[in-house]
């Protein structure tokens, strides 16, 4: 009986390590491919490349921005959507997470065809002399909508997790709803928004399928990233692997800061 739990006990160990182990190779090998086939001198040689600088720096403006209009305006709303009852709830919370599933080249064109020139909002738009359209602001609006539901989701779930009884309190002594919910409910769920919104400014940085739909890749006005990527892979591959390795760089460091992030919350739940 004592041999065949040791002979169980030692194949669920040889089983346990070599899924992980074919996890973890299956994952890291072809990062770590990008590592080896460039040397440092090329890495950094390309790094100075004016399309270098111009689509980080677009990149990092641009999800930034996209970032900042998810906060302002989904951080309410995800307080209200998860305090209030009322008709087509069910349907809000699937709008909200349609985006997930969503193929970004289906996004980037349902964009196209709403805010494009002769879209259903851009055609009147454009009789005021404003496109949208393959403009910086495509870029923006593309990565709002495909990043949004990180945010989203993880404010819902965080406010509707919160006991309402410590806003009640704050309210019966006189308190204002923007100042409960200012020093309140913000500091108490501080930690798990910040962490949502990461992973946001993530999502949108690495954003190529309906960027690429809605804003085109025009060098130096919507060529982010991701897109400078694919543009270099037609010829200069140096610079695309330089590219990759900076969105590397940047989603592992993303990804350690939600870590810590998370770790740190259970730490002092």
């Amino acid at each position: 009986m004592a041999t065949n739990f040791r002979i169980s006990k030692s194949l669920a160990y040889v089983v346990a390590v070599t899924s992980i182990g074919l996890v973890v190779l299956y994952l890291a090998l072809p990062v770590i491919a990008l590592f080896f086939h460039s040397s440092p001198e090329q890495f950094i040689s390309s790094l100075t490349e004016p399309k270098v600088i111009d689509a980080l720096v677009l990149s990092l403006v641009t999800s930034t921005i996209a970032m900042g209009v998810i906060v302002l305006v989904g951080t309410p709303a995800a307080y209200f959507h998860s305090r209030m009852d009322y008709p087509g709830k069910n349907i809000v919370d699937i709008l909200i997470d349609l985006p997930l599933v969503l193929p970004p080249a289906v996004a980037g064109l349902a964009l196209l065809l709403l805010y494009g020139r002769m879209g259903m909002i851009g055609q009147y738009l454009h009789i005021f002399g404003i496109d949208i359209g393959f403009t910086i602001i495509a870029v923006i609006m593309a990565q709002i909508f495909v990043a949004s539901p990180f945010y989203l989701r993880q404010a819902k779930a965080l406010f509707g997790q919160l006991d309402p009884s410590y806003e009640q309190t704050a309210r019966s002594l006189g308190a204002s709803p923007l100042f409960v919910f200012a020093t309140i409910v913000l500091p108490l769920t501080f930690e798990g928004l910040l962490s949502g919104l990461v992973m946001t400014f993530a999502r949108a940085l690495g954003e190529f399928g309906a960027t690429i739909m809605v804003a085109g890749n025009l060098p130096g006005v919507t060529q982010t990233m991701p897109l400078a990527i694919y543009g270099a892979m037609q010829g200069d591959f140096n610079t695309a692997i330089t590219i990759s390795i900076l969105l590397v760089i940047i989603s592992f460091g993303i990804m350690a800061a939600i870590s810590i992030l998370t770790k740190r919350r259970g730490l002092l739940a």
